[in-house]
């Protein structure tokens, strides 16, 4: 029988981060290694009798860097949000906020009316609205 050395989770999860927040602080690239050219931001889809919503997070992005186009029955929400490091006395240490392009496309159903795709933009949250077709919306049939 072989004995391990026992090490408890929490406390060596900590000393790694802590360790990562520190080399961060001292490296050359001002904690700015882990920046990427994309990112996917996360989106909510939801259905309900009449329409569909669709919402997705975009903390920071200017309404104007946010494209919306519907193309053979794909919605491709696009955008991009830059990193702007004006030289105003900072030096970052740590920048975890994600930076770049992004692109998500969703093929959405035959049964929506393309001419009532609503789209508004509050907070860093963007909402679009798709009302069904009339004549495809689910409905209870009456047993004679």
């Amino acid at each position: 029988m072989a004995l391990i050395k026992y090490s408890r989770p929490s406390t060596d999860l900590f000393s790694r981060r802590f360790n990562d927040i520190v080399d961060e602080m001292f490296n050359t690239n001002n904690g700015m290694n882990y920046r990427q050219d994309s990112f996917m931001p996360n989106v909510d889809i939801a259905e309900n009798d009449t329409q569909f919503e669709i919402s997705a997070e975009l903390p920071g992005l200017k309404k104007d860097a946010i494209s919306i186009d519907l193309e053979n029955g794909r919605l491709t929400i696009s955008g991009e949000r830059k990193f702007e490091n004006k030289d105003e006395g900072k030096n970052y240490h740590r920048v975890e906020t994600s930076y770049g392009t992004f692109t998500r496309s969703f093929y959405l159903p035959d049964s929506i009316n393309e001419e009532t795709i609503n789209a508004t933009y509050t907070d860093g949250v963007l909402n679009i609205t798709i009302q069904k077709q009339e004549e495809k919306i689910k409905r209870q049939i009456e047993i004679k």
